[in-house]
């Protein structure tokens, strides 16, 4: 740990009170879940997809210490394999941490819990170590334009060099890239950027394998030979009237395990992208509602979106069930992420009135509202708390 040294009279202030802790060496950052409102599945084989950030979300926070720790525990590459990933990119060499993870989005459950997790990672690692400018650029780091190297270097500090520090050292398209780099690596090499690009910007992320004019294109991602054209959305106003209430099912079911259970299928039976390509076509209508502000559209294709999924093998009995009592109420309902297990999603103009079905079925509920805020660095007071290029 970072200590401070003061002679033990200095510890009293002048009323002879002891004085309040001083502020730890932390840094903080915080990263949104996400709900799939079309195109799992799909997304992976090139097809549009949509996702909105959620209202529940991940919070990591660093300080220094005398050995990797995460919430108290020794650290455990194997057991953490995103954060490891994140440390070999970006900690490489750097002093032990303490790292502790705060979140209300349940994991394994196709929130996005993972991505969460590396979004906010990212950022916190980053404010922790700073960023080398040189010749006014950057020095080191990731972009679009070189998503899987870090820049040569680093140089020797030369005259006109400095170092970004704190908010201003992270980048939210950086954090995106590298949360999707180590997805991709969990998921064995199968991980569309579509979860780490909303983590990382929030609101609505569209993917789709062309750019769309009438969308807002943000950038390119690749990856085995699969490409993704990113875009957000501006929403309308009609979304202030609706809420996604997410049903849990309580199952964990990695989504690994779904994704290599898709491409199993589609192996051994062709035919079956059929209906990867029509989930596209369903999205696109989706997408067209949402522009336009009709929600009862943006239900139909969420629903229909569904059934494609349950055709494919994702779903499971505890998602029909919780799909069947939130239909009434609602104006679509689906399973959201990977399936077989986790959460289904209802878009309903009575989030209380859904809320207890779904909980009268079994399943736990979150509220939120569409398109919450995306990554936020919480607090930087104390950054960096390494300088790796002194």
């Amino acid at each position: 740990m970072l200590h401070q040294v003061f002679e033990v009279g200095s510890l009293l202030q002048p009323n002879g009170q002891v004085p309040p802790p001083q502020p730890l060496h932390m840094v903080q950052a915080s990263a949104p879940g996400k709900c799939i409102l079309f195109g799992e599945h799909a997304v992976v084989y090139g097809q549009p997809a949509v996702a909105v950030a959620i209202d529940q979300r991940m919070t990591v926070s660093l300080e220094i210490s005398d050995v990797w720790r995460i919430d108290g525990m020794r650290f455990s590459p194997e057991r953490h394999p995103h954060v490891e990933s994140l440390k070999q990119r970006l900690w490489a060499n750097g002093p032990s941490l303490s790292i502790k993870v705060n979140g209300d989005i349940p994991p394994a459950s196709g929130l996005g819990s993972s991505a969460a997790l590396s979004v906010a990672a990212s950022a916190a690692l980053r404010c922790a170590r700073g960023r080398q400018i040189k010749d006014d650029d950057w020095g080191e780091g990731w972009t679009a334009a070189r998503p899987n190297a870090v820049y040569t270097g680093p140089w020797d500090v030369e005259q006109g060099d400095s170092v970004q520090t704190g908010k201003d050292s992270v980048d939210v398209d950086e954090c995106a890239i590298l949360s999707h780099a180590v997805e991709a690596s969990a998921q064995g090499g199968r991980a569309s950027p579509l979860d780490s690009s909303t983590c990382s910007h929030g609101g609505c992320i569209v993917l789709s394998d062309k750019v769309e004019s009438d969308l807002n294109w943000i950038y390119s991602r690749t990856l085995n030979d699969v490409s993704w054209e990113v875009h957000a959305v501006d929403l309308p106003k009609e979304i202030e009237d609706v809420w996604l209430v997410i049903g849990n099912t309580g199952i964990h079911a990695p989504t690994s395990e779904q994704v290599a259970k898709v491409a199993r299928l589609l192996e051994n039976e062709p035919g079956r992208m059929r209906e990867i390509e029509t989930i596209g076509i369903i999205s696109r209508r989706g997408i067209a509602a949402l522009k336009e502000g009709n929600m009862e559209g943006v239900g139909r294709a969420m629903s229909e979106n569904h059934l494609l999924l349950r055709s494919i093998g994702v779903s499971c009995s505890e998602l029909e069930s919780l799909i069947s009592a939130a239909a009434p109420s609602s104006l679509g309902v689906k399973l959201t992420g990977a399936g077989g297990g986790g959460c289904m999603i209802a878009l309903t103009r009575n989030p209380k009135e859904t809320s207890e079905a779904i909980e009268l079925a079994g399943g736990r509920t979150l509220i939120s509202k569409i398109a919450a805020h995306g990554l936020i660095v919480d607090s930087d007071d104390n950054s960096p708390l390494w300088n790796p290029f002194e």
